[in-house]
């Protein structure tokens, strides 16, 4: 299980979330067999919609990160609840490059420096909140800053870190997302960005036994912190046998009429789990008949 923490400093200018998400990027390197860099790209991606979905107010709120940048590991996605469980997946899960200039995982080679990241918010309304920013780097953290200030004109800070063993398991994953609230001053942004300039990286931090508390202390040193809430958090895959007949239903007579013509048993793969469904010409021909209602 990961560990995520919201905290706030005590004289209400600064709103903080911090995870351990080691656990989450391990299960998806598990389920999805991906290469060194998709994995550092899908955990990262992973971390961010965690900490993003826990922020989130109501019970059966999500919050989906899209990126569609021009890389060769394609779209990447994640999804998070409101309890900040996430799923994922990259379209695809093996790209073999260099590392960069610094002798890092090419994350921004991976996922490509041009392209957007979209944000869908699930909160219960008629219609999901869509959002979008051109991909300013393709490091993913840096992407997250820019789409808190431009969508939603919110000072953000973003780490993200995934560190891979040569085994291809996980090392250590996590992160955090700093957030000015509207109390701040110039010198809450002073003292903060003089902090974030002498830590160390955050999978360095936790891979050296530091734990989320003192990890937050050190980025919010000279502030009081309070922690708001503390949770246990996992990739989480929702799907199932029901939902997957609600969406082949969905595609509606004529796609399921072609579907069922081959008279074969079909497979349905989740993107997420790579949980396998199966469905025979019978069920299909039930499907039609109820897309009609």
């Amino acid at each position: 299980m990961g560990r995520l923490l919201r905290l706030i400093t005590k004289d209400g200018a600064v709103m903080a979330t911090v995870v351990d998400s080691t656990d989450i990027v391990n299960r998806a390197e598990q389920i999805h067999n991906t290469s060194a860099v998709v994995t550092a790209a899908l955990g990262r991606l992973l971390t961010a919609a965690s900490m993003m979905g826990n922020m989130l107010k109501g019970e059966n709120e999500s919050i989906t990160l899209r990126l569609a940048g021009n890389g060769p590991a394609g779209q990447i996605v994640a999804v998070s609840d409101s309890s900040g469980n996430v799923r994922g997946y990259a379209s695809n899960s093996v790209v073999e490059i260099p590392l960069n200039e610094k002798g890092k995982l090419d994350v921004a080679g991976a996922v490509g420096r041009q392209g957007y990241l979209y944000v869908i918010k699930d909160l219960g309304l008629n219609e999901p909140y869509n959002g979008s920013i051109p991909l300013v780097s393709g490091e993913i953290a840096e992407d997250i800053t820019a789409y808190y200030a431009i969508s939603e004109q919110i000072p953000t800070v973003c780490a993200l870190g995934v560190l891979v063993n040569p085994d291809l398991s996980i090392k250590a994953a996590g992160g955090f997302i700093v957030q000015l609230l509207p109390s701040a001053d110039e010198n809450t942004i002073s003292i903060i960005e003089k902090n974030i300039s002498v830590i160390p990286a955050f999978t360095e931090m936790l891979s050296q036994g530091l734990t989320l508390e003192d990890i937050i202390k050190r980025v919010l040193a000279d502030f009081e912190i309070e922690v708001l809430a503390e949770k246990s958090v996992q990739y989480k895959c929702n799907c199932s046998q029901e939902r997957v007949e609600r969406a082949l239903i969905s595609l509606g007579k004529e796609e399921l009429s072609k579907i069922a013509r081959d008279k074969e048993r079909i497979e349905v793969k989740c993107h997420f789990c790579d949980n396998k469904y199966y469905f025979n010409p019978e069920q299909i021909s039930e499907f039609i008949s109820k897309s009609l209602h």
